[in-house]
């Protein structure tokens, strides 16, 4: 209320002031635009000091069109769903969750579903007639395998890997604390580990890319000394390395030198004002048998710290190759993670974003099922990414198969992005990515991180009464049979027939009849990625 007063008054004063210097004297004049700058002076001098909008000390007096436009967005999107079904995009939807969820308002609405239930690919949980009680919402899981000294005990909801770079200063700094306050993950991406990360002391899981930012020598190959350094750190709780992500998977990437600054050249090993290359491939290794070589030589220079890796299935048979060097070979990682190609927050290209790489459910259940059939689910934990913001999208990707959930998206609506799609370009409105010092500063860390202790509270809260509402008491107890899709205006089907289930040992067995098993497994190789002839 006190904010749209604020702006009535600034809009009264502007619309009055013209035509009152018209009538009035003209030695009156002086007096009135004393008054309207005033006014304009002191809203604006309060839009800088005050602490909770990001856009407002960013854009002071301007940035109020856009809370009156929020103030009316049902009424404007009612209209645009009666006039273009896809005017308003699902993220719009999305955000709106988050930001409820993260400034503690409240999330309930009136009239029913806002969705259409009878659309293809409409999905939705099946509830119980004897529902189970709601008794908590910190749902953790042990992740590390035998070979595992440190193993973690960790939440099933956690930030995705987003490098400092790519998000600012006081971004990195918000999701850190948030994530302390929560006792929850916080995935450094491939740019290393900043003194950002190290300020609040939350969990971190450290992202290792092909550019090896943080463990590199000068020529840019892997320094096992510089990495110990880094992993024992206790603060660093899992080390992850990344095979490919969904934005951009089997690309590389380069960061312009003059976006090289000297703090993100000390955290990444690269000389300030440089190009900052990440190749599209690994040099440490070469084969999926040198993959799972490297996955036990970091778990052991990290101190027996869970280690596995990220990847973005794309050929088949490379992922059934890895698998079949960890039959082989017997070195299995502690964790896989799954990055759909529909993830991505930052900037990629177009051809990429939209037709290169699996998408996650498809994915997910790939990784799942080849693991069941080889004997080798329980040594292995799974999480996913890819556009999760929900407690339904946890529950459906946990029903897939996944024992944890990773949201970059969500995060990033709870520190404040509006989807201005200004990432690339450094002008960021919000502050959260940017490098430029005076955009950045209108994120306020204590504030944000206070947001995004909110949406990861609040969304596991609303995880709970979701399965207990099904009658379970526990996420890991989901399965696809819980999830409903609707795959024409007149059928109906269960993911478990849609996605059917792969028999233990089934791969061991010679018993997998999926076409994607027929086709590729014989032609994966453990000791090359290429298939055979």
């Amino acid at each position: 209320m006190a904010r749209l007063l604020r702006f009535a008054t600034l809009a009264a004063v502007a619309i009055a002031t013209p035509p009152l210097l018209f009538a009035w004297r003209i030695e009156l004049m002086s007096g009135w635009w004393a008054l309207a700058t005033g006014a304009l002076t002191a809203v604006g001098i309060s839009d800088l000091l005050q602490t909770r909008r990001a856009v407002l000390r960013n854009y002071p007096i301007l940035g109020h069109l856009r809370y009156l436009f929020e103030t009316v967005r049902p009424e404007i999107r009612q209209y645009l769903l009666e006039s273009d079904t896809d005017a308003v995009p699902f993220s719009r939807q999305q955000r709106a969750i988050v930001y409820q969820r993260a400034k503690q308002e409240l999330d309930k609405r009136p009239f029913g579903t806002q969705l259409d239930v009878y659309a293809c690919g409409f999905e939705w949980i099946n509830h119980s007639l004897t529902p189970a009680p709601v008794q908590h919402h910190d749902f953790r899981l042990s992740i590390g395998g035998p070979a595992c000294a440190q193993p973690y005990d960790a939440s099933v909801f956690n930030i995705s890997a987003m490098s400092f770079g790519a998000l600012s200063a006081n971004a990195i700094r918000a999701l850190n604390r948030g994530a302390k306050m929560g006792r929850f993950a916080h995935d450094t991406g491939e740019g290393s580990i900043s003194a950002y990360h190290r300020e609040h002391g939350g969990d971190l899981i450290w992202e290792i890319g092909s550019g090896y930012f943080g463990c590199r020598d000068a020529q840019g190959r892997f320094d096992p000394e510089r990495f110990a350094g880094n992993a024992r750190d206790p603060q660093v709780r899992m080390i992850e390395i990344k095979l490919s992500q969904g934005a951009k998977p089997g690309h590389g990437g380069v960061l312009p030198g003059p976006k090289v600054t000297p703090e993100i050249a000390e955290a990444r090993g690269v000389p300030p004002w440089t190009d900052c290359v990440s190749p599209a491939s690994h040099s440490a290794f070469a084969t999926p048998i040198e993959l799972l070589g490297f996955v036990e030589h970091l778990r052991t220079l990290s101190g027996g710290k869970p280690t596995g890796f990220k990847l973005a299935i794309g050929h088949p048979w490379e992922w059934f190759a890895i698998a079949k060097a960890m039959q082989q070979t017997g070195v299995v990682p502690d964790f896989i993670v799954v990055d759909g190609k529909e993830g991505g927050t930052g900037a990629a290209p177009a051809e990429f974003m939209d037709r290169i790489g699996t998408p996650m459910q498809d994915a997910l259940r790939l990784v799942h099922d080849t693991l069941v059939g080889l004997g080798m689910r329980d040594r292995v934990r799974i999480g996913a990414a890819g556009k999760l913001t929900s407690a339904f999208d946890i529950a459906r990707t946990m029903a897939l198969g996944a024992d944890w959930c990773n949201s970059a998206r969500g995060f990033m609506f709870a520190l404040g992005c509006i989807q201005a799609m200004s990432c690339h370009t450094g002008r960021c409105p919000t502050g959260v990515t940017t490098q430029d010092p005076l955009r950045q500063r209108a994120l306020v860390v204590p504030d944000k991180a206070e947001r995004v202790f909110n949406f990861h509270r609040n969304t596991l809260r609303a995880l709970a009464e979701l399965i207990a509402a099904a009658g379970l008491d526990h996420p890991s107890r989901l399965r696809p049979e819980h999830i409903v899709r609707r795959v024409t205006q007149n059928e109906i089907r269960l993911l478990s027939t849609l996605h059917p289930p792969m028999q233990p040992g089934a791969l061991l067995d010679g018993e997998a009849d999926a076409p994607v098993y027929r086709m590729f497994w014989p032609k994966a190789r453990p000791d090359s990625f290429a298939p055979a002839a």
